[in-house]
């Protein structure tokens, strides 16, 4: 990854005179450039990091491990299409181990969530298992501490 995705990935508010100033060019250059990877798909958009645990909203999520048959033809994506397409979805991914698809799922409360798995994923052809973890408390996301540092404490180290 270049230089600039990872300013970007770090900060997407930052300033295309700035994001110039530290990777010494031109803020044409950076503004082109940045056009470059949104046009391309590289840069598909842009979000800020919320810590949700200080929100008062009712809101549950959930991380679902699902076991699938592959097509054919198409291998997982037909099945992970499929899923993507359900609005409590916010991620899909596939991945290696006793499971093959990894999902980040919300939904208002447990119920809502244990609908979802149990009347519309499991119920998808080519579904084989799920195993359903319900999200407690995040501590980190997207590299961001949800928790400001309380000092700069040095960990104790024991002899």
């Amino acid at each position: 990854m270049d230089e600039l995705l990872k300013l970007l990935k770090r900060n997407a508010l930052e300033t295309p005179e700035n994001l110039a100033k530290m990777l010494d060019m031109s803020a044409d250059e950076v503004r082109r450039r940045i056009a470059e990877y949104e046009k391309a798909g590289i840069i598909r958009g842009y979000q800020a990091v919320v810590n949700e645990d200080q929100l008062t909203i009712n809101k549950v999520t959930a991380v679902i491990e699902v076991k699938v048959t592959p097509e054919r033809e198409g291998g997982f994506n037909y099945v992970a299409d499929r899923i993507s397409k359900f609005p409590e979805v916010q991620s899909v991914y596939l991945m290696s181990g006793a499971f093959d698809l990894l999902l980040f799922v919300t939904g208002k409360d447990l119920k809502e969530v244990a609908f979802f798995v149990s009347e519309k994923l499991a119920t998808i052809r080519g579904v084989i298992s799920t195993s359903t973890h319900f999200m407690l408390k995040t501590y980190k996301a997207y590299g961001v501490l949800m928790e400001p540092p309380e000092g700069a404490e040095r960990l104790k180290v024991s002899p």
